[in-house]
């Protein structure tokens, strides 16, 4: 508010001058150029004046509405570091999941080799063909796992990859483009036959 009062003050400060300047060249001329200088000050005052309104209602106006403009910018670089914030805390636990999966397999698989192994020592006097049914049952059992897996993480990625679209659509889905889109579905639905 101060220096729109400055500079308030310095405006007025000019125009009086600039009517004193007048004022004394008005009276060394004298006669009738009084009257036109004395038109032509009112008409510099006039314009003071309108100026001097112009400056106090844009200063007075403007400021809160750039305020408020730079907080709801700042409001939504906020939300937006906050969706990106939860969605890197996303893929860090799907990638913590997808690297404890290979030390899952891993286990599973030495497991297996290790089940074998007893297997084959415990009924050494089965035969041959029994062992190759277990060793077969579990690779199966692994590759069963790694399917279920695969398949969990898939629907993980494909739930972030929704939710990301869900929050890109939400970004850009303004009310311009929501009636534009309801507008075009009416019109196709107008254009087909029964």
């Amino acid at each position: 508010m101060t220096r729109n009062y400055r500079a308030l003050l310095a405006v007025s400060v000019l125009f009086v001058l600039l009517f004193a300047a007048v004022g004394a060249r008005a009276a060394e001329e004298g006669g009738n150029t009084t009257t036109e200088h004395a038109t032509e000050i009112f008409k510099w005052i006039n314009f003071a004046i309108v100026a001097g309104v112009l400056i106090w209602v844009f200063g007075k106006v403007l400021p809160p509405k750039f305020r408020s403009h730079a907080e709801m910018v700042g409001s939504a670089i906020t939300k937006a570091t906050a969706v990106k914030a939860a969605a890197d805390a996303q893929l860090r636990e799907a990638e913590t999941k997808l690297a404890n999966l290979q030390k899952e397999v891993t286990e599973l698989r030495a497991f297996a080799a290790r089940e074998s192994a007893a297997e084959v020592e415990r009924l050494r006097s089965a035969t041959q063909n029994d062992a190759l049914k277990i060793a077969a049952a579990a690779k199966a059992e692994i590759e069963a796992a790694e399917r279920t897996a695969r398949l969990a993480l898939k629907a993980l990625a494909a739930n972030l990859a929704v939710d990301g679209a869900e929050s890109l659509l939400a970004k850009q889905l303004n009310a311009q483009a929501h009636e534009a889109l309801i507008s075009n579905f009416v019109k196709s639905l107008e254009e087909r036959p029964n």
